[in-house]
């Protein structure tokens, strides 16, 4: 499916298209690619699923036909960490779904970034990220990446001319989530792809919660989009996987590293994904229903203090929300009115639908409080500056009714 040429029906909810740049590549629409893309139209066995192919290793007939294999560069597998074919085809799945033209599968989202950047940086280089982004994002770069001589510089989220100013001739990627954890933070990318390219730096987008559902940041140029899988791709809180997808030529080093890393996935896990990926497009519209039917109740609710989600006007994002996404997703983070730690985990306790947890993007609502969940080894100051606060919770809206999880939140906030 990934040479048919049709009209891309990508719109907004009120009917409207999105914002994005004009292209002369059209798309199948994304819940007839989340079932076909990448699969063969007649498979073995003449089974409609694709097989599970459970092999550490694959033979030749002869030596000669390695030869070819290696001369020719055929299309087939040789050894488990290099891939399977159940890999194969939700690689070819995702990159048509986010309109790539390549994707690389990992065995977790961290896995993805970590193969990504180790790939392309090296010692001497830097690297300029927005600080609001997953922890352990900032952790890895920080931390980790610094051993090797690499430099990470953090500037504030959306503050393109500080991202500007923190750009020299050794930068070569610049980073963000779009939209950001937890703050849903939606970054103007086509302001971001012009700023890599007027300083010729390539650009990386973790697109993780829009999902290609809702956002697709190759369309506006972005060099490489990561999703941790894991959540609305796998959508059902089974699996871990990772993906970045690129150009094919962009991601042959990555390929080429993951085979030495062994960052790989397994074929059951492809199974699962794959399996979760056909009803990928009908989830996310759930997920944007009741993300904003839900972040709508918080906002009114007199016991609450501030909603963070994007789909609201009051959030400082919406504008370019509005303009670029087609819906808003199913995470919403809010914080209690007058609340210290102790009361606002009180409204998590409270809650009987959405299970205490970490992750988002699967059909179960969940519910955390990031103070306790990801940030009790920061200091306060730290805290304070990465917009985490005491009062803070973060819901990962699942496919539930929305009334229900609209009765529950009410009945805990009211408790």
């Amino acid at each position: 499916m990934e040479n048919v040429t049709i009209v891309d029906n990508q719109s907004k909810a009120d009917g409207q298209p999105i914002k994005k740049p004009s292209s002369s590549a059209f798309r199948l629409g994304s819940s007839t690619l989340s079932v076909h893309a990448g699969e063969a139209r007649q498979k073995p066995n003449d089974a409609i699923t694709d097989s599970i192919c459970c092999s550490s290793t694959y033979t030749f007939e002869s030596t000669q036909s390695i030869l070819d294999y290696i001369e020719q560069k055929q299309d087939r597998e040789e050894y488990g960490r290099y891939g399977n074919p159940n890999e194969k085809v939700v690689e070819r799945k995702l990159a048509a779904l986010d309109g790539a033209e390549d994707a690389i599968i990992y065995s977790s989202g961290m896995a993805a970034i970590v193969g990504l950047l180790m790939a392309k940086l090296s010692a001497g280089d830097e690297i300029v990220f927005f600080d609001q982004c997953y922890h352990r994002s900032r952790e890895f770069c920080a931390k980790h990446m610094s051993r090797f001589g690499v430099v990470t510089r953090q500037v504030k989220t959306g503050d393109f001319d500080a991202m500007e100013a923190a750009i020299n001739e050794r930068t070569k990627m610049i980073v963000s989530e779009s939209p950001t954890n937890p703050h849903l933070t939606v970054i103007d990318l086509e302001q971001f792809v012009a700023l890599g390219k007027a300083h010729e730096v390539e650009t990386l987008i973790d697109a993780t919660l829009a999902t290609p559902f809702n956002v697709r940041p190759i369309d506006y140029g972005v060099d490489y989009v990561w999703h941790s899988a894991t959540k609305y791709m796998g959508g059902h809180n089974d699996l871990l996987a990772g993906v970045i997808c690129g150009s094919k030529e962009n991601l042959e080093s990555v390929r080429k590293l993951r085979g030495i890393l062994g960052g790989i996935n397994s074929p059951h896990n492809m199974y699962l994904l794959e399996r979760g990926l056909k009803t990928f497009a009908l989830r996310m519209e759930r997920h944007n229903e009741n993300g904003q039917r839900i972040a709508e109740f918080l906002e009114k609710h007199p016991r609450i203090e501030k909603v963070f989600y994007p789909g609201l006007e009051s959030h400082p994002s919406h504008s370019i929300a509005k303009q670029t996404m087609k819906g808003f997703g199913g995470l919403i983070t809010f914080l209690v009115r007058d609340a210290d730690w102790k009361q606002t985990a009180a409204v998590v306790d409270a809650c009987r639908i959405p299970k205490i947890a970490p992750s988002l993007g699967g059909v179960e609502s969940l519910i955390e409080q990031p103070l306790v969940m990801s940030y009790l080894d920061y200091s306060p100051e730290e805290r304070q500056r990465f917009g985490i606060y005491d009062n803070m919770i973060r819901m990962s809206c699942g496919i539930e009714d929305a009334d229900d999880l609209i009765a529950d939140l009410k009945q805990a906030l009211d408790s």
